[in-house]
């Protein structure tokens, strides 16, 4: 009786068909692994100015308004913020900038004021561009371009308050979204009325809160004057980083480590479940721009 050990395949015996073929398994297996690593990279741009708010706390406008211009050439690598800004928008662009008006801590007029004059700048007309956040839902969802601009805050039903989950006036019932502390926010962002929408996200940490005792709560001893702008085309990589400044502020404030890391949770699901960006600290390039004192990252 005939081996089938002995049965060629090709010129090879079945025993040599099988080396191989388990051989040629394994490779393509690590060749899919090496496919499914996850190589997505952010970056951020973070720009300091020590006189950005006088000794009252008031905004100085010019200040701010520079910051903002040093901070988008550096994201989009340009010379002049002009020519960042036209690869934003363009003159037939309905433009929405998403405020954030919650009375402790609010998105500057100043800063809403400086982005709007940019824009009209690079060609959308005044009347093309509307500012809102309670009402995004009805005002801002048939913009063809948002941008996204909110203080960072911690939160009660969140973990912290940033530029994900300030899409969420956009839905017709936000509280739908506050199960297992928010978790699942960036599901907000593959919406119809905001999906491919946001170009840029501007973090603000001029004054960040980096406690929060319950629901709306603001004391303004948890707040610091940082004087800064976080900016990024990534929502995820531009909260992430704000996690990691409010927790190096809380460390530094209360002498013990406080993680915010669970209680902030949307942020890193927000980019291992849904991709929305990237949540690794390890794959966004920080830029620091400015002033540096006690900069905590």
């Amino acid at each position: 009786m005939r081996n089938d050990a002995d049965i060629s395949y090709a010129g090879m015996t079945r025993r040599e068909f099988i080396v191989r073929l388990s051989a040629l398994a394994a490779g393509a297996g690590a060749a899919n692994r090496l496919l499914a690593r996850d190589d997505r990279r952010a970056r951020v741009v973070l720009v300091r100015h020590e006189k950005v708010l006088d000794d009252e706390g008031r905004i100085q406008p010019q200040i701010l308004q520079e910051m903002l211009d040093q901070g988008i050439c550096a994201l989009f690598g340009t010379r002049t913020a002009a020519e960042a800004w036209r690869q934003l928008v363009r003159p037939a662009d309905q433009v929405g900038i998403k405020s954030n008006v919650w009375r402790p801590l609010r998105t500057p007029v100043e800063l809403e004021e400086a982005l709007q004059r940019r824009i009209q700048e690079a060609g959308v007309a005044s009347e093309r561009i509307r500012v809102d956040d309670r009402g995004a839902r009805q005002t801002l969802a048939d913009c063809t371009v948002l941008i996204n601009a909110r203080p960072l805050r911690t939160h009660a039903w969140s973990g912290v308050g940033g530029c994900i989950k300030n899409l969420i006036m956009f839905v017709e019932k936000p509280s739908a979204y506050h199960p297992d502390m928010c978790a699942d926010l960036a599901t907000i962002w593959q919406l119809p009325q905001v999906r491919g929408k946001v170009k840029l996200n501007v973090l603000v940490v001029l004054t960040p809160q980096f406690y929060t005792a319950g629901p709306h709560h603001y004391e303004r001893q948890y707040t610091w004057a940082y004087k800064g702008l976080l900016l990024s085309t990534d929502p995820v990589a531009v909260d992430a980083v704000g996690v990691k400044l409010l927790e190096q502020k809380r460390r530094a404030f209360f002498g013990e480590e406080r993680s915010l890391q669970e209680l902030a949770r949307h942020v890193r699901i927000a980019d291992e479940k849904h991709k929305l960006g990237v949540a690794d600290l390890g794959r966004i390039d920080l830029v620091k721009i400015g002033w540096e004192h006690e900069i905590l990252l």
